[in-house]
């Protein structure tokens, strides 16, 4: 219930996420190779495209799939989001819902996550000379050699979370019109890329009108790569 929801204990977990993600942006800066980084994105956002192709061509699922693959799973740039968040956290407090505050909480925890694993990742296919040219064995080598399995489950956990909260969102009245009323406000004040990441995702999740399927499609797929990747050193990739 949204009454069980601790909105200032939700804020001020959201303010140390923040400064997590922040620290491993500053961390990187001064690495000799940056392009690295956003070269594992992008082949690993095509991996996900080849996954859920079918869900892309669904006229239901298409929307939601496409948020997923590009605001919480894929090669999008989060620093814009994060830095209006770190400005705004306490005014967030005070005028979102519990749930949508949760919404963000659990999109900072995933983007947290999937920096590090990624830095894991791109220091692994250094260390074998493949990180120019990613292919799919250098990249299950890189993906068995970095372990943390249980920051992988957890990765998939949190794409659960998140779409089920959105979920949730989307059946509370007066999110649709809060959504539109904040939208000239919030672009004002600069806080744009973060109204524009949960307006996607209100609107993706209420177009579906129901997500049970969608999310257990995907954690099911994701769960079986992973355990594949983890059991096998030759598991081949989606055709």
């Amino acid at each position: 219930m949204e009454e069980d929801l601790d909105g200032e204990a939700i804020g001020h977990e959201l303010a140390g996420c923040i400064a997590e993600a922040q620290q491993l942006r500053a961390e990187r800066a001064g690495d000799p190779r940056p392009e690295d980084y956003p070269r594992l994105k992008e082949w690993q956002a095509a991996r996900l495209a080849r996954t859920y192709a079918d869900l892309l061509a669904s006229p239901r699922y298409r929307p939601a799939a496409e948020f997923f693959l590009s605001d919480l799973y894929g090669p999008k740039d989060f620093r814009t989001r994060d830095e209006e968040l770190a400005r705004v956290v306490p005014i967030m407090v005070r005028v979102l819902p519990a749930r949508a505050l949760l919404t963000l909480l659990e999109a900072v925890k995933m983007d947290t996550l999937s920096e590090s694993l990624d830095t894991a990742m791109v220091l692994a296919l250094r260390r074998t000379g493949h990180s120019d040219e990613i292919d799919w064995p250098a990249y299950v080598a890189a993906y068995r050699g970095c372990g943390r399995r249980s920051d992988r489950e957890l990765q998939i956990a949190l794409i659960d979370r998140i779409g089920k909260t959105l979920d949730r969102l989307t059946r509370m009245p007066l999110i649709h019109m809060s959504l539109k009323l904040m939208k000239g406000p919030a672009h004002i004040a600069g806080m744009g890329a973060l109204h524009s990441f949960l307006q996607r995702g209100f609107d993706a999740f209420s177009f579906m009108k129901g997500a049970d399927e969608f999310l257990a499609i995907v954690t099911e797929r994701e769960t079986a790569l992973m355990q594949e990747l983890f059991a096998n050193p030759n598991a081949k990739g989606p055709q």
